[in-house]
């Protein structure tokens, strides 16, 4: 089954690239051909134009989380509480402005490559639901605040449920940089630019091992590929290919519906624009319409992969269509008679801090990697072509001396601990948020349950 981004998208442009035959040769040879390959491959051949640079990617370019994720074009402000944990006030003030800065650098070039993503940039609010979620944004904004980063600010009541579309939202904090996005269109539509650019690009070509060495060598089922650096660009798919990633991240879904068109309707209840909106919850609701009309809503942190391995239930319907329709029709019920068109998943790359990390495998000095965005990953994808064309071009600058590139900061408990307790912790947050919605106290345990849980939302928590 192919995700409703990705099959619209190859609807449009169907071309498929051959799979690597016979012997090759490459500079660099890039493993994944989603957001973070093609951002890779086109930053460094930007800056290194005479370099051969290669790309295999196992089944379609975008057919992984690039092209089946929410197309909402997030920052890192709303973690910034993490980042300073973490990194530090000078590094966390950089990382957040280059996320920002990242929204409007892929506009940019979109618009500069005539790249038809259906990209808005209208901004991104982040709402309450309930009593419980109020203020939760508040103490990050001061922090924000406190150092410069000033782009949230709180909308009255009335103008959350107009720009929200939902009377459901009873309070919001509205940031302008952030946007929208069709994410089968822009990774397609990357996809054309890089092979534009001279990039080689091999799809339905899987790696079945590599030798290290000066010379990377690179086995496919039908052929060979030999480059002076290689760069790992599979997220997900990391963990099950690496054993000592295997802690690293927890592979677990996000689901997504999307409705028939019914841009009428969107436009009565005050959906008219590319805003994205996001409730309080550790595992968000996060919604937005499209340019045809259409209401996309998801929620994440719903089916765990065991030893992080991708099972068939990833490329499946979701088994969560039931409950993602009527959480639709909570939010919005002049849509309860509109058919929903497609829903499906995809594996989310969580790490234990809620950030991708960088580094070179092994030590070796000419294998990079990186992944782990966590369920935000269309906007910080263009920072993780930043850091690896930094690294594959041996440059000295603040990515290449970036506390993303040591690797991961954080490990999960081994199986089946961690299979386990994620599922207890998953099902203690469902219960605590349920009594917060039905205005109920929540049980001491499923409180404490839950906060094992801090980095798997998209905002720092108050």
């Amino acid at each position: 089954m192919r995700p409703f981004w990705i099959e619209q998208a190859l609807m449009q442009d169907g071309e498929l690239a051959p799979a690597l035959q016979g012997k090759h040769t490459s500079d660099i040879c890039i493993i994944g051909g989603g957001f973070t390959g093609l951002w890779t491959a086109i930053q460094t051949k930007q800056q290194n134009p005479a370099l051969s640079i290669s790309i295999l990617e196992q089944d379609l370019c975008g057919a992984g989380a690039s092209g089946r994720n929410g197309g909402c074009v997030l920052t890192w402000s709303a973690k910034f509480f993490t980042l300073l944990r973490l990194f530090g006030e000078a590094e966390a003030v950089r990382l957040v402005k280059a996320s920002e800065d990242a929204v409007q650098h892929i506009a940019d070039f979109c618009r500069d490559q005539g790249i038809n993503a259906d990209l808005r940039m209208d901004g991104t609010l982040y709402t309450a639901t309930n009593a419980a979620q109020t203020g939760s944004m508040d103490a990050v904004m001061q922090a924000l605040n406190s150092v410069g980063l000033d782009s949230y600010r709180h909308l009255p009541p009335e103008e959350v449920g107009k720009r929200s579309g939902s009377r459901l939202n009873i309070q919001g904090v509205f940031s302008p940089y952030a946007a929208t996005v069709d994410p089968g269109k822009l990774v397609r539509g990357l996809r054309k630019e890089a092979l534009n650019m001279g990039i080689t690009i091999f799809e339905r070509t899987p790696m079945t091992s590599f030798t290290p060495g000066s010379t990377v060598t690179i086995q496919t089922p039908a052929g060979v590929m030999q480059a002076g650096k290689m760069v790992l660009a599979m997220n997900a798919w990391m963990a099950s290919f690496f054993p000592q990633f295997e802690r690293s991240i927890a592979v677990v879904s996000s689901d997504m519906i999307i409705t028939e068109k019914c841009p009428e309707l969107l436009k009565q209840i005050g959906l008219t624009d590319g805003i994205s909106v996001l409730d309080s919850r550790t595992f968000v609701y996060y919604y937005r319409n499209t340019s045809d009309g259409r209401l996309m809503l998801g929620k994440g942190g719903n089916t765990f992969a065991w030893r992080n391995q991708i099972a068939p239930a990833f490329d499946r319907p979701s088994v969560y269509q039931d409950q993602l329709t009527q959480s639709l029709h909570r939010f919005f019920p002049a849509l309860q008679d509109v058919p929903v068109t497609a829903s499906w998943n995809g594996p989310s790359d969580r790490s234990a801090t809620g950030f991708p990390f960088f580094g070179k495998l092994h030590g070796a000095e000419n294998i990079f990697y990186g992944f782990g965005y966590s369920g935000n990953g269309v906007g910080p994808s263009y920072m993780g072509g930043q850091i690896l064309s930094s690294l594959l071009l041996e440059q000295d600058n603040a990515w290449t001396r970036s506390p993303l590139v040591k690797g991961p900061l954080g490990h999960f408990p081994p199986e089946p601990i961690r299979y386990i307790g994620a599922h207890v912790v998953r099902n203690a947050i469902r219960r605590k948020e349920q009594a917060e919605d039905d205005n109920r106290q929540p049980w001491m345990i499923d409180k404490l349950l839950s906060r094992f849980a801090n980095a798997a939302g998209k905002a720092d928590k108050g």
